[in-house]
């Protein structure tokens, strides 16, 4: 799969159905209190490490950021889309969206207090996983929490449709927690939480909570 195709498919399905995206997943979390739980749990070890800004990237309409944000945490979104992010900046008038790839993030190393990619890693190819986890561990602190949600499963399907029948162009990966787990141990985290679960997010999801180990002395 060509890197440069897999992002500009993902780019213009999402600037494509960004609005209609939206309005579909707004209020999801008020049906899913396990998430909002893990969440909860994700800011408290955020203020409990000092506190600092804290990334969503992937961030679509921006209602992670802004979750976090009402956790007390300062949040701000990254996303490939800029629909999406013109969305974001429209819904969430005071948080802080910007356009950009998790595959060249463009944040300086260590400088955020955390890290959440809800669902963002579903589009990324396999091959591309660990330089996108590299990038994650880099611009953590020491000490930083990360915290993945994916759909679980080991298969890919390409999904041409979707949010109010546009047409989209682009494969949702799923993947397997104790393999996505032992990915982030390679690239320099230390995994706590590991639970799947079936809710208003994913008919089976699967949620990572990890931290980024001190640098070796």
């Amino acid at each position: 799969m060509n890197t440069g195709n897999w992002l500009a498919d993902t780019r213009a399905s999402y600037d494509t159905v960004a609005d209609s995206y939206a309005d579909q997943v707004r209020n999801l979390l008020d049906d899913t209190p396990e998430e909002r739980a893990v969440l909860a749990l994700f800011a408290g070890l955020v203020r409990e490490n000092g506190g600092g800004p804290v990334a969503d990237v992937g961030c679509g309409p921006g209602r992670i950021t802004a979750h976090l944000h009402g956790l007390g945490v300062d949040a701000f979104g990254i996303d490939l889309s800029p629909g999406m992010i013109a969305v974001a900046r429209r819904d969430h008038p005071g948080l802080r969206f910007e356009p950009g790839s998790m595959t060249e993030l463009a944040l300086t190393d260590a400088s955020v207090a955390g890290l959440v990619a809800w669902y963002s890693l579903i589009h990324v190819p396999d091959e591309e996983i660990g330089s996108v986890l590299a990038h994650f561990h880099r611009v953590l602190r020491p000490g930083g929490p990360l915290l993945l949600s994916f759909h679980v499963g080991d298969e890919r399907k390409l999904k041409t449709e979707g949010y109010g029948g546009h047409p989209m162009n682009v494969y949702v990966h799923r993947r397997l927690p104790d393999r996505l787990a032992a990915r982030l141990d390679d690239a320099g985290f230390d995994v706590g939480t590991q639970r799947t679960l079936t809710s208003a997010e994913s008919r089976l999801g699967g949620l990572l909570l990890a931290r980024r180990r001190p640098d070796a002395r």
